[in-house]
């Protein structure tokens, strides 16, 4: 007997914006921040959050069956890992993405096809010369971006924190660090390490205020340029984590080979990113977040582990090996021949 194919599977993946949606906008309602102090029932969660009587349980309910939320004799609370990484006042929290999806992607997400026939960015600002210069400009926007940059990265970084041989290093920097999250995290994991993170001028004082409430001050430090123009610190480890992604071919070997320009004999280029498996049919995150790319930048695009490890030879590195981090992402190690 033949058995007919489904199309369960297929509708499901066509219909995922719905179940998207509905946690951005619990994100954006601040849903999981009015439950973080405890339960509350249908009337008083509706009447705190101002959503309409028509909306408010159909939500809240949707919610419950997204395993977002959970509800006992009527009252709603939050799901543990909602209520771990989604709670604003957290440090834990890492919604700081999700508030980006919501405010810039989900819209620009909606101009895929065109971008597919056009090869043109597609989001908000897509008329800018420069995407990174118009988003730098405006510091709501700008804190917004950092913070999502710090949801992008938590879970990379606790596993190079981990992962790597920080006992042969003593200091560190990370180039793009954004907010600060993986300084910060490496420093807390590794008391002996010294070291911060480069970025533009007006990232120093979002950096410089995250260091300063996780109490690292004295050991990381803001270094201010731009790293097609500037040279890079000296350390012994440098790190570029969602950073080659943004930019084209040529840019990519540049910044590599800036990076080897500023380690000492025997230093680390860290590389992390949701790198695309090598026989490109695995990692579907990678490949989406290449189309990401596609509608956010003039030139940038996902790679493969094999294609940076290419890079680092080319740059002088002498060793490279790709490890798993962490769900989509992977880190490309290159060292620097001793002398």
């Amino acid at each position: 007997m033949t058995v007919r194919p489904s199309p369960e599977k297929l509708l499901a993946l066509g219909m995922s914006f719905w179940n998207a949606k509905a946690l951005l906008s619990a994100v954006e309602l601040g849903v999981f921040d009015a439950l973080a102090e405890g339960p509350a029932d249908l009337e008083s969660l509706r009447t705190r959050l101002g959503l309409h009587e028509r909306s408010a349980r159909d939500f809240f309910d949707a919610l419950v069956a997204l395993k977002l939320l959970e509800r006992q004799d009527g009252d709603y609370r939050n799901a543990p890992d909602a209520d771990f990484f989604l709670v604003r006042a957290r440090p834990s929290y890492v919604g700081g993405l999700l508030e980006m999806a919501n405010a810039r992607l989900y819209e620009s997400w909606g101009h895929l096809t065109e971008a597919l026939r056009t090869g043109r960015r597609q989001s908000e600002n897509k008329d800018d010369s420069d995407f990174f210069a118009a988003l730098y400009a405006d510091p709501a926007r700008l804190r917004g971006f950092l913070a999502a940059m710090s949801g992008v990265s938590a879970g990379a970084a606790n596993a190079i924190a981990g992962k790597f041989p920080w006992r042969n290093y003593k200091s560190f920097v990370d180039v793009g660090v954004a907010q600060g999250m993986v300084p910060v995290t490496i420093a807390r994991a590794h008391p002996h390490l010294s070291g911060g993170g480069f970025d533009l001028p007006p990232v120093a004082p979002i950096f410089e205020e995250f260091v300063a409430a996780n109490g690292l001050s004295e050991r990381l430090q803001f270094h201010a340029g731009d790293f097609f123009k500037d040279a890079l610190p000296q350390t012994d480890v440098i790190i570029m984590g969602h950073i080659l992604h943004d930019w084209d071919l040529e840019q990519k070997r540049l910044l590599v080979k800036k990076a080897h320009d500023a380690l000492p004999a025997g230093g680390a280029l860290i590389v992390y990113e949701a790198l695309i498996d090598d026989d490109r049919r695995q990692n579907a995150f990678g490949l989406l977040m290449s189309l990401n790319m596609l509608i956010e930048t003039l030139g940038g695009f996902d790679y493969t582990g094999a294609d940076c490890q290419g890079w680092m030879t080319e740059a002088g590195f002498s060793e490279t090996r790709v490890e798993h981090l962490v769900g989509p992402d992977s880190m490309v190690v290159g060292i620097k021949q001793a002398e």
